[in-house]
């Protein structure tokens, strides 16, 4: 990691970076070669290039970082911390220096290197900070903050090793450590004097009471959070925010008590178990010691951010009295829970207020997000767990549901149903702490990211909960940033864009685009933009043939599936589709209208065996279509490996069609269909998530939804009428698409090795609908099909998809978010 830099370093207080001179980029960055990375400018790599124009355009934001600060504190402002497990901030040079307006005069600067900025942008390693749409949205979501000068700021984890490397071998998918920090990290700002102190484990002392009358948290073990902070720069460059990191180190280099006693590898394996909490992101939670490390990761991110939020607080404030007027904090998703016990537990044990008091500001302070409609991601921890690790915080959830269940007895006198499933407490052969419920009842709102995901939640994930507090419960669509998604990864449309509309105004007033309605009709204008899309799908094309050595035909139209795979985002009914098509060539002699090439990238969790079985499938099928000359002339099929934020900023304006197809009433926004449509891409799709919203916003006739809707889902659920075998015995489709899984048409080699594809779908009940919805499916690809053979038709579709999709700003998601929930201003 590179440290600070000398003090001596040519500096420019001006807050206006987009008027720098070239010239003096180019000292700054033959200083920070020189003096902060200790290097000859003629020795230098792209990597040392990349880092020293980061630190030299690091310098700058810190000014107007601490201009921002100031700026809130004369105007007391009241702040906004957002909680989240991920931020998926991909790469940072190329976003830092399109928001300050720099890119020109870097590309100027670098000239004397001879190298270009793309070169140098594609050395800096992704931030591998998430997963997948929860960790970007975050991501956005700072984006728009800064950029809408609002006080916003996040809190997260510094991991050292992100999710995995995904390499793919022999068709399977094999991970390796993603160490990112490995790597300079010169973004990061260590703050090694605004340390946290975490307490873990002890018990309670119910014979010492403290001034609230609560028994004692004593014997803890004590753990440390150092913060490290990234700016966040708005568009513009007038406001930088900062999203605060925490990595974890032992109390002490090492217990000195242990090493006195004799033991020294016993103290150096405490301090390496210390500091492995953030080593990780998303331990396994298979086993009994990754459950608890994963708990003491979240309760790390908490206790960090609540004690940060604090001291904040109180540097400008004589107590706590009016934190909820000065702090907004969000929840992203369940994760963060937690934070309401500790908010709880330091305003009752270390600033003596009352029960009610503490209550209070804590649900005044405290907003939650749901981001999952699946039971199995809503979070449950062990109470034998929470007590081992955490002692003091189980005791106060105990308290919040002892008040809360005499509440609901009151309301609904003898019903011990309804107290069952409200209760903070899962009773069974192992009590569970719900953490979904702990973040219901101790927010002030609680909201979905789409409409219909918002509704699910009222009728069918929590509707107790929702006929008990029906003002707590809103929705707030998500949406994405237009600077990262459009006009940084796709120069081309941006240019055609901003010359249509006349200014880049366009780029925080995304409603703007709706200009762009009346061009659509015009050939020469529809013409440009073919050139855009094509000058995307050429690069694509390039990056393809380099890391999977495939040659795709940029004239074909590229069809796209890239996200987590899992069984109900259905990447396993988009390859029975291919399949299909692809029987349909070789055994039926039939030519399609079109040449086609199908896209996937994603990550399956390593211990999810399905999941990865998938992506063997899709890579087995792809090498038996592209090796096949009857077939390969119309259709090929690749994955790519190791999907990051830098890979979709090169996918997404490359793609033709979009694939949203997750089973309905299972998706809870989805964002990676938003990017797509702002990029000219049609999106296929079920009426899941933001696809509902969307289809109202570019109309029914520029979108392309099949299949079950979710009421219908729910219905057959629940009257189970849903028989795979019906469907298998009814369509002579689907019977061939399933026999090539059992016949091992697309594995000679290793016999056997899909039949637990077939098992789960014909004698698993295949729980996400895939054969139900297949033959609907497939007839909509071959109206995409049809549709793509009139260039004026598609490319008319695409550019109304791009003028309509105002609403997926985050810039507006964050607005309504300040509005009606955080009830922050611009400063």
């Amino acid at each position: 990691m590179i440290h600070n830099q000398s003090l001596t370093a040519p500096m420019n207080r001006a807050s206006n970076l987009t008027n720098m001179p070239s010239k003096e980029l180019e000292q700054l960055i033959d200083f920070h070669l020189t003096y902060s990375l200790g290097l000859r400018k003629q020795n230098a790599s792209a990597h040392d290039i990349c880092n020293a124009l980061s630190l030299a355009v690091r310098q700058h934001m810190i000014d107007n970082l601490f201009a921002t600060e100031d700026r809130y504190e004369k105007n007391r402002s009241k702040r906004m911390y957002y909680l989240s497990m991920e931020f998926l901030i991909g790469r940072l040079l190329g976003s830092n220096l399109h928001n300050l307006g720099m890119d020109k005069v870097a590309r100027e600067a670098l000239a004397k290197y001879r190298v270009e900025l793309e070169e140098v942008e594609e050395a800096e390693a992704d931030a591998a900070l998430g997963n997948g749409g929860l960790g970007r949205l975050a991501a956005c979501f700072l984006d728009s903050l800064a950029t809408q000068n609002m006080p916003g700021f996040g809190y997260g984890i510094n991991y050292e090793y992100g999710l995995f490397r995904q390499h793919i071998d022999n068709g399977h998918q094999r991970e390796s450590p993603d160490h990112w920090l490995h790597e300079d990290a010169p973004w990061l700002l260590e703050r090694p004097y605004e340390i946290c102190t975490v307490p873990l484990y002890g018990r309670i002392d119910h014979t010492r009471k403290n001034d609230g009358g609560f028994g004692r948290w004593v014997d803890w073990k004590t753990l440390i959070g150092v913060p490290f902070d990234i700016p966040i720069v708005g568009f513009g460059g007038k406001t930088v925010n900062y999203l605060r990191l925490y990595s974890a180190r032992s109390s002490n280099t090492f217990d000195i008590q242990i090493f006195n006693g004799g033991d020294y590898i016993k103290a150096v394996e405490e301090k390496i178990y210390s500091e492995k909490i953030s080593k990780v992101l998303y331990p396994s939670d298979s086993c009994w010691s990754g459950k608890e490390l994963r708990l003491i990761q979240e309760y790390f991110l908490v206790a960090c951010a609540v004690r940060d939020i604090i001291m904040r607080h109180l540097q400008q404030n004589k107590n706590l009295d009016n934190l909820a007027e000065q702090t907004a904090i969000q929840l992203n998703d369940t994760h963060p829970a937690l934070s309401i016990a500790e908010l709880m537990r330091i305003l009752l044990d270390e600033y003596g207020y009352a029960w009610e008091q503490a209550w209070a500001i804590t649900h005044a302070c405290c907003g939650y997000t749901n981001h999952t409609l699946l039971p199995e991601a809503l979070e449950k921890w062990p109470v034998n767990l929470l007590e081992h690790v955490l002692p003091r915080h189980l005791q106060i959830i105990y308290d919040i549901n002892q008040r809360f269940l005499d509440e609901i007895a009151r309301r609904w006198p003898n019903d011990g149903e309804v107290l069952a499933r409200l209760s903070l407490v899962e009773e069974g052969w192992e009590k569970q702490i719900r953490m979904a419920h702990l973040a219901i009842v101790g927010s002030h709102s609680v909201n979905g990211v789409a409409e219909l995901h918002s509704e699910l939640v009222k009728t069918r994930l929590v509707p107790d909960f929702y006929a008990l507090w029906k003002d707590k419960f809103n929705n707030k669509t998500n949406g994405v940033t237009p600077r990262r998604w459009i006009a940084q990864a796709n120069p081309s449309l941006s240019k055609l864009l901003t010359d249509t509309v006349g200014s880049n105004a366009w780029i925080t007033d995304l409603d703007k685009l709706r200009v762009l309605e009346k061009y659509a009709d015009d050939a020469s204008f529809r013409a440009q933009f073919v050139q855009s899309k094509q000058f995307n799908k050429v690069r694509l094309a390039k990056v393809i043939a380099e890391q999977v050595h495939v040659k795709i035909n940029p004239e074909s139209l590229f069809d796209v599936q890239i996200k987590r795979i899992h069984e109900y985002k259905r990447q396993l009914l988009n390859i029975m589709r291919v399949i299909h098509e692809y029987l349909r060539i070789v055994e039926d002699g039939y030519s399609p209208p079109i040449a086609k090439t199908c896209i996937f990238a994603g990550k399956a969790a390593p211990g999810y065996v399905m999941a990865k079985l998938i992506i063997k499938l899709i890579n087995n099928v792809g090498m038996v279509v592209n090796q096949d000359s009857r077939a390969n002339e119309f259709l090929k099929v690749v994955f790519i490996p190791d999907y990051r934020v830098s890979q979709a900023e090169k996918i997404i304006p490359a793609a033709n069609l979009s694939e949203q197809i997750s089973t309905a009433g299972t998706e809870a926004s989805g964002t990676g269909n938003m990017k797509f449509a702002m990029n000219g891409a049609l999106t296929i799709g079920t009426l899941d998530g933001a696809n509902v919203e969307m289809q109202e916003e570019v109309g029914a006739d520029n979108i392309y939804i099949f299949g079950l809707k979710t009421h219908e889902v729910e219905q057959m659920r629940r009257l189970h009428t849903y028989h795979p075998w019906d469907y298998y015995h009814r369509s002579d489709v689907i019977k061939r698409i399933l026999d090539s899984l059992s016949n091992n048409r697309f594995a000679p080699e290793e016999p056997g090795i899909f039949q637990p594809i077939f098992n789960m779908l014909l004698h698993g009940g295949d729980y996400f609908y895939h054969l139900a919805d297949l033959e609907a499916y497939i007839a909509m690809q071959e109206r995409v099909s049809q549709d793509f053979t009139d260039s004026a038709l598609w490319n008319r579709k695409a550019l109304l998809n791009i003028a309509r999709m105002g609403k997926f700003s985050s810039d507006r998601t964050i607005r309504e978010y300040a509005q009606e929930i955080w009830h922050i201003q611009a400063s």
